[in-house]
């Protein structure tokens, strides 16, 4: 097996890509939740139309703050991933997609970049180095392991 398809590779290259993605998103959380303050980003959610907007704002903020260390550590991480990208679907559609594709202009250009790096974590899955691993992945391979055919 080439040194570049090896298992060990993949796994660097997912938790790399799960690890940088939960940053981002925690960064994003902490502005929201901090900087920026429920009220604040529910008064935005609101001049955008978005329904609930009293529920939405600490959802959203919370979710990118949480989710990102729960990303981070790869933790629940197919569900987070999921929501990122549904989090990120509405984002470019609400607000980035009118505003054309590069980013410097507002545009969707980082946002479709997150939700496909959620999306493919929520594929991918969180690899080996991730708290889903330490939890399920015993149990995953013994269920694997007891459905192998026994050899005569």
């Amino acid at each position: 097996m080439s040194v570049l398809h090896s298992a060990l590779t993949q796994t660097i290259g997912v938790t790399l890509l799960r690890v940088v993605v939960g940053i981002i998103f925690v960064l994003h959380g902490v502005q929201k939740t901090f900087e920026q303050t429920f009220p604040g980003v529910q008064a935005f959610f609101e001049s955008l139309g978005i329904p609930l907007a009293a529920v939405a704002a600490p959802a959203v903020s919370l979710l990118e703050l949480v989710g990102g260390i729960l990303l981070i550590v790869g933790a629940l991480t197919r569900i987070v991933a999921l929501l990122f990208t549904i989090n990120m679907i509405v984002a470019i559609a609400v607000f980035h997609a009118s505003m054309g594709f590069w980013v410097d202009a507002g545009g969707y250009e980082f946002v479709l970049l997150l939700g496909a790096g959620a999306l493919a974590i929520a594929l991918i899955g969180p690899g080996r180095f991730s708290v889903d691993e330490l939890v399920f992945g015993a149990r995953r391979r013994a269920a694997v392991s007891a459905q192998e055919p026994v050899s005569v």
